[in-house]
């Protein structure tokens, strides 16, 4: 085995050229293996196999640096710098990270885990490597999806700036940029790129800056370029930037990306290769339906069937059906997405009302103000997004919406942890960061029906507001309870004495079950339902207070701004000297792992809230 000879960064250029190919395969197979028994990334990765091999033979790590954007085309990247053995660990708690990071290895030289980022990042690597006089390469690998985010632009303006070496590779597997216009493309990156022509090209210049004429007839030439140059490179909107264009080029054949990035590495500037690839080459399921293989659950190698498949509706499948609803009852409701129609349940509202559903790529910020256009306009906009991803959209909810006050419905899916994807993904600020805003609304449901009658409830308002709900089975108990959804009210399930268990949305599930087994303990426990977060239901906190000693929060968030925070303030506010207990997520990040076990371990699930309860109560 090829692969077995692979045990730390570099090793892969001991290998024959002849057998790369072989190697390459066994990579494929490898990951396939491993990932059909953890779940991760697979069709990222298995289409940046052989554009990773070469990457790794034409640099030298950990002195040069690669930068993947996102992160999810990694994992060979892990394999070729002797990680091999900790796939069997993949995405699992304390075990090898599905992303980039940097404390798991000196070849990690940037964590990342959101799109678009991967130029910035390398930019500012080669500022530092120049200031501080190192000649090491750097790479930033995007991929066309990330290339619709606006921060990717950002970057390019600034790095064409650059006098020194920066090597883009856009990993394109869609061809959504530009087609390949045949030898001529190839024969120009081979020419433009000739030591040669570059010191031929150099002298000219600066024989002829200074002269009297001299500025003059090189703003001549370089315009007679231009021209010539548009009618055969497909890369002119980089080149225009000052951007050296290179491609488009076979990213599965080793031997072509090997050579360009040589080439690439002579250019005195930034320089973009266009790399052609296929998403999840070499596994028949995964090339097929390359979205299911996104991000994979465990799954049947022979068929690409999930080894576990889903038998309950999840929240996603609820939200998706109750937009479907809502389009078919209302012609101005419009749902908005940043390139997740089926990771966020728009797909069958897409199908059923294409005009009034608006993909705008992996561009949130660009989502948002667009959502507010829609809303000025008339219309009802439903921006369905992660909550991890709406972060990046915080100066646009705030500025664009909320100063405004918009009815934009901000439909937060896998709010709260998500596991195995890790830090860069649990989306456990987003109480935090939305309650601070003037005339944002947020509220979070217990339940399949309550995310129902919550976002019928929202598309109404006439304001901006925030519905949150978790990743994972739509919860189905405590059915027989379903109060009217009203503004800023919470919903008293069980009203007893001495313990109040005011929980929100998730955490509804865990205070239940810490209810029984505080009653079996004999204490009195009411469990209210917070409903909402901002803001929150002031009365109910009131009315707790005067006959419960014990004033219990629970949420899956930080709990720095969250709504414990907020229920703490009032308390304070307004004099009550009720023992008070904060359930919340510490306020640090969490780690990839199982969801459940995450809970254990930061203290959340309803052992430990039982735990810290009856502690509560003896000091008391």
């Amino acid at each position: 085995m090829l692969l077995e000879t692979i045990e730390r960064a570099n090793d892969i250029k001991k290998i024959k050229r002849e057998d790369l190919s072989a190697l390459a395969q066994e990579i494929r197979e490898f990951l396939i293996q491993k990932i059909s028994v953890t779940g991760g990334h697979l069709g990222s990765n298995l289409g940046a196999v052989e554009l990773t091999m070469a990457l790794h033979l034409s640099l030298n790590l950990p002195e040069d640096k690669i930068v993947w954007d996102v992160g999810h085309q990694s994992y060979t990247h892990k394999i070729l710098t002797g990680r091999k053995n900790g796939f069997e660990s993949l995405r699992q708690f304390h075990g090898l990270s599905g992303f980039p990071k940097r404390k798991e290895s000196e070849c990690d030289v940037f964590d990342t885990g959101h799109s678009s980022t991967s130029i910035s990042a390398g930019l500012g690597l080669v500022k530092a490597r120049d200031i501080t006089g190192r000649k090491n390469i750097v790479v930033s690998v995007i991929g066309d999806g990330s290339l619709t985010g606006g921060m990717a632009y950002e970057a390019l303006n600034n790095a064409s700036k650059l006098e020194t070496n920066f090597i883009i590779i856009l990993n394109d597997n869609n061809m959504s940029i530009s087609e390949n216009v045949g030898g001529v493309s190839k024969y120009l990156n081979n020419i433009r790129t000739a030591a040669g022509y570059l010191d031929f090209k150099k002298g000219i210049y600066n024989a002829l800056q200074g002269t009297r004429r001299g500025d003059s007839m090189i703003s001549r030439l370089r315009r007679a370029k231009s021209s010539f140059k548009q009618l055969v490179i497909p890369g002119m909107l980089f080149e225009d930037m000052g951007i050296t264009y290179l491609g488009p080029v076979d990213g599965h054949d080793i031997g072509a990306m090997v050579s360009v990035i040589h080439d690439a590495k002579r250019v005195e500037g930034p320089v973009m290769i266009h790399v052609l690839t296929q998403k999840g080459k070499g596994y028949e399921p995964a090339e097929r339906h390359p979205a299911r293989f996104h991000g994979a659950e465990p799954f049947d190698i022979e068929t690409g069937i999930p080894s576990h498949p889903r038998t309950e509706a999840n929240y996603t499948d609820i939200f998706s059906t109750v937009m479907c609803k809502l389009g078919q009852r209302d012609e101005k409701i419009v749902a908005i997405t940043a390139a997740m129609p089926d990771g966020t349940g728009l797909k069958r509202f897409r199908n059923m009302y294409p005009e009034r559903f608006f993909d705008v790529g992996i561009a949130e910020e660009h989502a948002v103000t667009f959502a507010a256009g829609l809303a000025a306009g008339g219309m009802k906009p439903i921006v369905a997004v992660y909550s991890s991803f709406l972060q990046r959209a915080y100066d646009q909810i705030l500025h664009d919406v909320c100063i405004q006050n918009l009815p934009v419905v901000f439909a937060i899916d896998r709010a709260g942890l998500v596991g195995s994807d890790g830090e860069t993904h649990q989306g456990i600020f987003d109480f935090t960061y939305l309650s601070g805003i003037p005339n944002m609304h947020i509220c979070a449901p217990k339940n399949k029906w309550e995310l129902s009658d919550m976002l019928k409830y929202a598309v109404g308002l006439g304001c901006p507001i925030a519905v949150r709900y978790p990743r994972g089975t739509a919860y189905t108990g405590l059915s027989e309870y379903r109060a009217p959804v009203e503004f800023g009210r919470a919903e008293w399930i069980y009203e007893e004495e001495k313990i109040a268990l005011f929980a929100v949305g998730s955490m509804v599930k865990t205070a239940e079950k810490v209810r029984e087994v505080l009653k079996e303990k004999g204490h009195g426990v009411s469990l209210i339902n917070a409903r909402f977060v901002k803001p929150i239901d002031r009365e109910a906190v009131k009315k707790a207070c005067g006959n419960h000693g014990l004033i219990v929060t629970m949420e899956e968030n930080v709990s720095c701004g969250g709504y414990g925070e907020k229920v703490l303030e009032y308390m304070n506010e307004s004099g009550y000297k009720n023992g008070f207990l904060n359930i919340s997520i510490p306020d640090a990040y969490v780690e990839h792992g199982n969801v459940e076990l995450l809970k254990q371990e930061i203290g959340i699930d309803a052992e430990s809230v039982v735990n810290r309860i009856c502690e509560a109560l003896k000091e008391r």
